[in-house]
């Protein structure tokens, strides 16, 4: 496995541009009938409550508030779809799982609609699956990629808030998590790290992503 992929410079502009567009909040569903019509690819977020997906995907469109932060652990209960105009790419912002004091039956209903989404959404190219660098991969993040797993889509794990570990821990957290995904059928060879805060690794997951866009 490798640990980081390399971009070229005009990949590097490519992705820039993709995200240069407006991009808007388009729809939220509680329910796969309520599902936006099929398009062209869509990625998903996913992580646990507070991990840092809302931030993630301002820093990547470039809008401070297209997806609303909060610092209250589960607060997005619903699959959000963000667009732009001439943009072959829908976001999609997936609910926050782990979060303790939500109620068991809300749980399963969001575990349940996760998973239909996972398994009935031909377009979706990938799944972008957010681990806090201060704290690792966790139980519940291993539960997240089991079910990723079984339902036979593409991961990649993106490293968030990495400017809040020093260097030689962030190069330990890299190791250890390539060496867990290397266990996983479902799991993208490669890793990304970012921080929304500081904008690093941001170019690097634009890139990423335009890549899945064309090919």
């Amino acid at each position: 496995m490798s640990e980081e992929e390399k971009f070229t410079e005009d990949q590097i502009e490519a992705g820039r541009l993709l995200f240069a567009k407006r991009w808007d909040f388009l729809t939220s569903v509680t329910d796969m009938a309520n599902l936006p019509d099929i398009g062209d690819t869509e990625i998903a977020f996913a992580g646990r409550s507070n991990v840092g997906k809302s931030s993630l995907i301002n820093a990547l469109t470039g809008r401070k508030g297209l997806a609303r932060t909060s610092s209250t652990p589960g607060r997005t209960q619903m699959l959000n779809f963000f667009s732009a105009d001439e943009a072959p790419l829908t976001i999609v912002d997936m609910p926050g799982y782990g979060y303790a004091q939500a109620p068991k039956e809300l749980v399963e209903a969001w575990t349940n609609l996760v998973f239909a989404y996972l398994r009935g959404r031909p377009t979706l190219r990938r799944v972008f699956l957010l681990i806090d660098s201060r704290h690792g991969i966790k139980p519940i993040d291993l539960q997240a990629m089991a079910l990723l797993d079984k339902a036979a889509v593409i991961y990649q794990v993106v490293l968030t808030k990495s400017d809040k570990i020093k260097p030689p821990a962030l190069t330990r957290l890299k190791e250890e998590t390539l060496a867990n995904l290397s266990k996983r059928p479902a799991a993208f060879p490669a890793i990304i790290a970012t921080s929304s805060e500081k904008v690093n690794g941001i170019e690097e997951l634009r890139a990423e992503i335009n890549h899945l866009v064309l090919n």
